[in-house]
């Protein structure tokens, strides 16, 4: 059973809920494994039409990696970035449609995950940001996706400040595409969901395939670099 996200079912959805509001939805190794068990359950449930992803608590959707785990050594880098493709990968190759319900602060790899669902559904006091070089983290993953969404400029500013976008530079980004109060995001990825459950099927599968195909590359050379970059790091400790 997991003990580190709850998955629960609300009418065609699957809801994948982080479970460590006591250190901001921050995931571990453990919580990782549990996720991508839960996500590949889902894509395989004919029930299940969409997915959607929040954190427990109002404080945060996911800080990104908890830093108080310890990183990996030298001999346990491939298997640390394996699993990191694994979740990522996982989340990208959904046949339905994902939705991330942003309750909180999303940073660092939790904000790229963000990024990676097909829709984001927001209340006012969402901020998103890239704080990785703040905490000496070399990222491969986030210049990918941010440049992806919001081009060279946007991924170069973000990646190098650290900084974190408050709720109104996000929604002028476009990075919201529907904004309610607190209480109603999740309801609201819920109706969305429900939305997206009518569509055909078979056309929502393959268009998400088609859409998926524009980034394929660039994710594969993402993973692949941050596999370098781990272990230069960490050669150099």
């Amino acid at each position: 059973m997991p003990r580190l996200i709850r998955v629960e079912r609300q009418g065609p959805a699957a809801i994948i809920t982080f479970q460590r509001p006591e250190a901001m939805n921050s995931w571990t190794q453990a919580m990782r494994a549990e996720i991508i068990d839960a996500m590949a359950q889902a894509d395989a449930d004919p029930a299940v039409r969409a997915v959607i992803f929040t954190g427990a608590g109002p404080r945060a959707f996911g800080a990104g990696q908890d830093l108080k785990e310890p990183g990996p050594t030298l001999a346990e880098a491939d298997a640390w970035i394996d699993q990191w493709a694994r979740l990522f990968g996982t989340l990208r190759g959904l046949s339905k449609p994902s939705i991330a319900a942003l309750n909180g602060v999303a940073a660092g790899s939790s904000f790229q995950f963000a990024l990676m669902a097909d829709f984001r559904v927001a209340h006012d006091g969402v901020r998103m940001g890239q704080p990785e070089i703040n905490s000496g983290v070399a990222s491969a993953m986030g210049p990918w996706i941010i440049r992806e969404m919001l081009g060279p400029a946007y991924a170069t500013d973000l990646c190098l400040s650290g900084r974190i976008m408050g709720n109104e530079e996000c929604r002028r980004l476009g990075l919201f595409n529907r904004v309610v109060t607190a209480e109603e995001v999740v309801p609201e990825a819920v109706r969305l969901a429900g939305e997206l459950a009518a569509k055909p099927e078979r056309a929502m599968g393959l268009t998400k395939a088609r859409l998926r195909g524009f980034g394929d590359a660039g994710f594969r050379e993402a993973i692949d670099l941050w596999r370098a970059m781990l272990r230069q790091t960490l050669e150099s400790a």
